[in-house]
């Protein structure tokens, strides 16, 4: 029973000795970003050693799965396929996606202004932000899709993509513009967008039509 409760313990010590690495890490990226923290910093605001921190975390790139998922879990839920599928009509979809992704940059600008120059050093990083952007293609694939009677074009998904990335949130509050307001102006925009995608003729029609 000892040996049991021993072992207990000392896995409940790890756990939280790991936990307060993380979360030195989380504000610590918030404050430099990936690549301007160092172990030697996250051990000083965890109060461990530096061998502890290598222990867990042996390099950044181990870090940052660990970090992001803090961030996400403390953020606001994100809009899923099934709660987009739901809605009716292209452009309350764009609305619903917009709003979420914004409210969510909000949430997590502290981290994402880094984000860019750290994804040219830290490989998991890059990977990560490579699978957000094509996860948001697809959302906006299914954004689009009730405008569409086929797959929606590539061209207006990829400047859609683009649009819906966190640099645009950023130059708009950077403006002056509230959250609310940006959704506003990127929703109306893709709607306009979409609109006029919908009514060009297919490629094949064009080429008919310039001979």
């Amino acid at each position: 029973m000892k040996r049991s409760y021993d072992r207990s313990s000392r896995l409940a010590a790890a756990e939280l000795t790991r936990r307060r690495i993380v979360e030195a890490t989380v504000e610590l990226h918030a404050e430099n970003g990936g690549v301007g923290t160092t172990h030697e910093m996250i051990a000083r605001r965890a109060g461990v050693s530096l061998p502890t921190v290598y222990k867990y975390f042996p390099t950044r790139n181990d870090l940052i799965p660990h970090c992001t998922g803090a961030v996400i879990e403390a953020g606001p839920p994100p809009v899923t396929r099934a709660a987009l599928e739901a809605i009716a009509g292209a452009p309350a979809r764009i609305r619903a996606l917009a709003q979420s992704t914004f409210a969510f940059y909000a949430h997590a600008a502290p981290w994402l202004r880094w984000s860019a120059r750290d994804a040219l050093e830290l490989p998991a990083l890059r990977d990560l932000l490579e699978a957000t952007a094509a996860e948001r293609a697809e959302l906006v694939r299914l954004a689009f899709a009730p405008r569409f009677t086929g797959a929606p074009p590539k061209a207006p998904v990829a400047l859609a993509t683009a649009l819906l990335d966190f640099p645009t949130w950023q130059t708009l509050t950077g403006a002056g513009f509230t959250g609310a307001q940006a959704v506003v102006v990127v929703s109306d925009a893709l709607v306009t967008l979409i609109e006029s995608a919908a009514r060009r003729p297919p490629r094949s029609n064009r080429k008919e039509n310039l001979r």
